[in-house]
């Protein structure tokens, strides 16, 4: 059995790669990794919410998964659209790393805590937003490329920090630039942070099927996943809509047990929708889609239609 394993050419993108060939690998199963290029990493001069927000960088993958060309696509599941089309699955999620944000930079004393004014870049429109809500001293423009790619543009001036995810930072080895870690619980992440996902067309053999969940999927970080997908894909979002979502599991009483906070900021930060719900396990999907129910009751389906007609 050989599996072929679709990537992008980002060295972050590459490292999943590698980390899922590496589980395989360790059972002798026979492994290829293509690289992949996406409409999200041609296209570097405009905001991803000015490209579209459904599958930026997971089309061209999806298209090669149907046409066999490769057997799995792997994706930071944040990058995953909530929406799959009818002949393709997520079939396994890896363990997941820490969820929060980081500020990124060579003078690893800033802090947005403190009044000191100075620019930040980011191409998210929650972290934009967030920023206009708790610090609106920061100075923000706009920073698109892979992580390299930003990292020298903020060598080169264009900014003074990065607004960035810490599973990527880490996973490529930067943990010197981190200047501050942000709370989650107020800087809160998007749905999939710190997860990477393996998708597949619903007509991969069973064989390779059954080897790839058996060997790298997470059942805790699945369950977990599962919740905040089923939000994301009620609430209808994606990268252009500035929406968070994350979902804590903890054992209780012998099962397992779902915490999840979500909600969406209004693009100027001035509006927040946050809510929270728990769950049994077996009830990750119908959590995800209540708590989506309840912050579009409550504040969140105005603040759509607002982001929809600017």
């Amino acid at each position: 059995m050989k599996i072929k394993i679709g990537t992008r050419g980002s060295k972050l993108a590459l490292w999943q790669a590698y980390y899922v060939e590496e589980k395989l690998k360790a059972q002798n199963i026979d492994t290829e990794i293509i690289i992949i290029e996406t409409k999200g990493d041609k296209i570097l001069d405009r905001a991803l919410s000015k490209i579209g927000s459904k599958g930026v960088f997971t089309e061209e993958l999806e298209d090669q998964l149907r046409s066999g060309e490769i057997d799995i696509a792997v994706h930071s599941a944040k990058d995953l659209q909530s929406e799959l089309a009818d002949d393709l699955e997520i079939v396994a999620f890896t363990e997941r790393e820490k969820i929060a944000d980081v500020l990124v930079s060579f003078n690893t004393k800033l802090s947005l805590e403190t009044d000191e004014p100075f620019v930040v870049g980011t191409s998210s429109t929650r972290r934009v937003a967030m920023l206009r809500h708790y610090f609106p001293h920061i100075k923000i423009v706009d920073m698109r490329g892979n992580l390299q790619t930003r990292l020298r543009k903020l060598e080169d001036g264009q900014c003074d920090a990065l607004l960035l995810a810490y599973a990527g930072v880490h996973r490529m080895g930067y943990h010197d630039l981190i200047a501050q870690e942000l709370s989650s619980t107020k800087f809160a992440p998007p749905v999939g942070q710190g997860c990477v996902a393996i998708e597949a067309a619903k007509n991969l053999s069973e064989e390779k099927r059954i080897a790839i969940r058996q060997l790298i999927n997470d059942e805790v970080t699945e369950k977990c996943l599962i919740a905040e997908r089923a939000y994301l894909r009620k609430l209808q979002g994606g990268c252009s809509i500035p929406s968070f979502g994350w979902c804590i599991a903890e054992e209780k009483e012998g099962s397992l047990s779902l915490n999840m906070t979500a909600g969406i900021i209004s693009l100027d930060g001035q509006t927040i929708v946050r809510k929270h719900s728990s769950a049994s396990a077996k009830n990750a999907q119908l959590l995800g889609e209540t708590l989506a129910q309840e912050v579009l009751e409550n504040g969140g389906a105005a603040i759509l239609a607002e982001i929809k007609n600017a």
